[in-house]
């Protein structure tokens, strides 16, 4: 057994991640043409159909997905972690544990399903941005045992992308934070639980505590119309969801969510120090990073930065977690930051 995974047995978890995890196959493609709408917003990424299309590399990264990246993220910023995922009983499943196990996260609540396959992604790169290809894995999630245990109940439950079968797990989680109320909330979902209607996750939105998403899923979760979907407006729907401290994301645009006294502030994205190549995981590495300032007591717009900062970090390499970062170096950027680059308020 891996001495890290001895290590975190002996310790409690403040940060839980639940979600799938998987393997990412990134394609690096030489060509593609690359389209987009009127107003340049919704971009497609065009191939041609039946033919051969040249590539110029491919990389495979285990122990990734959006919960094994919050968990690392957490972990390598210095705060105990663990998940709570299930992956498939095969070569990749035991690899996505040793790299968990590698980055000092608690893997007691890893299951390996017999007779299932390990969720595996494609990811079409091309010049920084990427088209990623899912498939989610139908695993049988339930609450494990391990979860009563004073020692493992977490201080922070960490929810993240889960599978379309997995609507009875949601309600099974409400019932043990219904029945764990000290338990904090985060939710920043996935495709399929955006999918779900809001009505449906009713309780889950109102005992979250904080709440990420990016601007287009914050206009789908809320059904708005494009016109009226200004920054104000989707954080003031969030929070009429019951979420305590919702936080949207936009792109190269930056960052939005409240001051302590209750006004929207926005960020924009910290300078890349050279031209990004992926975004695979930023949002991820923003999200954690961001839970983590909050948790060691700062306000929400160093919580920002910090989120911004871990961020662009990630986009300087490939995958989502080689370029997270440990909290010294983290603190170092922040104390050397542009003069210019500040949190604003949104009049």
């Amino acid at each position: 057994m891996n001495i890290n995974n001895l290590f975190s047995r002996n310790k409690s978890i403040v940060f839980l991640s639940i979600g799938d995890i998987a393997v990412d196959a990134f394609i690096k493609l030489k060509q593609a043409e690359i389209t987009e709408d009127g107003n340049h917003e919704h971009k497609k990424i065009c191939l041609d159909f039946g033919g051969k299309i040249a590539f110029e590399s491919s990389t495979e990264i285990t122990g990734t997905g959006n919960s094994a990246n919050s968990s690392i993220s957490i972990s390598r910023l210095g705060v105990s972690s663990g998940i709570l995922t299930h992956t498939g009983g095969d070569h990749y499943g035991n690899k996505n544990r040793e790299i968990l196990s590698k980055n000092n996260v608690d893997t007691r609540m890893l299951i390996n399903e017999d007779g299932k396959k390990t969720n595996y992604h494609y990811i079409l790169w091309y010049d920084h941005e990427r088209t990623i290809l899912t498939n989610h894995e139908k695993y049988d999630y339930k609450l494990p045992q391990e979860l009563t245990s004073v020692k493992t109940k977490p201080e922070y439950i960490y929810l993240t992308s889960l599978g379309e079968n997995t609507l009875g797990f949601h309600q099974e989680l409400n019932e043990y934070l219904n029945q764990n109320p000290n338990i904090k909330l985060i939710f920043q979902p996935g495709t399929f639980q955006i999918k779900f209607e809001a009505s449906i996750l009713a309780d889950l939105y109102k005992k979250t505590e904080i709440f990420f998403c990016n601007r287009e899923e914050a206009i789908s979760i809320l059904k708005m119309n494009e016109s009226d979907s200004n920054i104000k407006n989707l954080l003031s729907g969030l929070k009429n969801l019951g979420i305590k401290l919702p936080v949207i994301t936009d792109g190269p645009e930056g960052s939005y969510t409240y001051n302590e006294s209750n006004q929207v502030i926005h960020l924009p994205i910290y300078p890349d120090t050279k031209t990004p190549l992926e975004r695979t995981g930023a949002g991820d590495a923003f999200a954690s990073t961001f839970c983590v300032a909050k948790y060691l007591g700062y306000n929400n717009e160093t919580a920002l930065m910090w989120g911004s900062i871990n961020s662009m970090s990630v986009c300087q390499h490939i995958g989502a977690t080689e370029g997270l970062l440990a909290r010294d170096v983290l603190e170092k950027y922040l104390k050397e930051k542009p003069i210019d680059w500040n949190v604003n308020i949104i009049l």
